[in-house]
């Protein structure tokens, strides 16, 4: 079955060669040239991937990805923008996008990028399922954190988190190694694979999982020089 992207951008031209060069490459294409439009599609679709333009008129594209991941936690956000600033990177990480590429840009390398986060997302589906059919999942009887590998789906306390899919398979990857020391290095080779970014990343990440995880934000502990640990609680 191929994969449906939604690409959102005010630029018709811009909407107009990626989609072109997305069919090529057998992908489905949705093409939305404002963020209303896009919010409607996503009702209206099945949607896998999103590439999203940042400067767009009424509603930006940070407003659209805010929205979409109100509701939509699991389907993976490419940014496009002529802003090449790191703190303008950082923002668009931080509020849940997956990705950021600057224009001008490679049709190449963002169909390269496409391919590996949707690589990425199916090969984790693939696992969890057979680690939940053998009920293998490494969770903790007695933990507020319950995380649900099939749903892509997080709960602390009962309530649901709102996570982004890279924040969840962060998450998840912290947890399933419970008070062991992984550097960011490991977790960004598990959850980033093959795909492009920058391991500062990371970082921007698991500073946005600890605002949601709230009073409960010690669960992820800073090692020093080295990375990250999962420990539920101060030590």
């Amino acid at each position: 079955m191929k994969k449906m992207v939604l690409v959102v951008d005010d630029d018709k031209d811009i909407v107009k060669l990626i989609t072109k060069s997305l069919r090529f490459e057998q992908f489905e294409v949705i093409p939305a040239d404002s963020g209303k439009e896009a919010l409607s599609m996503l009702k209206e679709n099945h949607i896998d991937f999103v590439v999203l333009d940042i400067m767009m008129p009424e509603m930006d594209g940070l407003e659209v990805c805010r929205n979409i991941r109100n509701t939509y936690n699991n389907i993976p956000i490419l940014f496009l923008s002529a802003r090449d600033r790191d703190i303008d990177k950082i923002i668009g990480l931080e509020i849940g996008a997956d990705d950021y590429m600057t224009k001008p840009f490679s049709i190449q390398e963002l169909t390269s990028r496409i391919k590996a986060h949707l690589r990425k997302v199916d090969r984790l589906h693939k696992e969890w399922n057979e680690l939940s059919s053998n009920d293998d999942i490494n969770t903790l009887d007695t933990s507020p954190l319950v995380l649900d590998e099939r749903a892509f789906e997080a709960f602390l306390n009962n309530q649901k988190l709102d996570l982004s899919t890279k924040e969840f398979q962060i998450l998840s990857f912290l947890k399933n190694h419970f008070n062991n020391v992984l550097t960011r290095e490991q977790i960004y080779d598990n959850v980033w694979g093959d795909e492009y970014g920058e391991i500062n990343t990371v970082t921007v990440h698991i500073k946005n999982i600890r605002k949601k995880l709230g009073n409960q934000s010690d669960f992820i502990k800073t090692i020093w020089g080295i990375g990250y640990k999962y420990v539920e609680g101060k030590e």
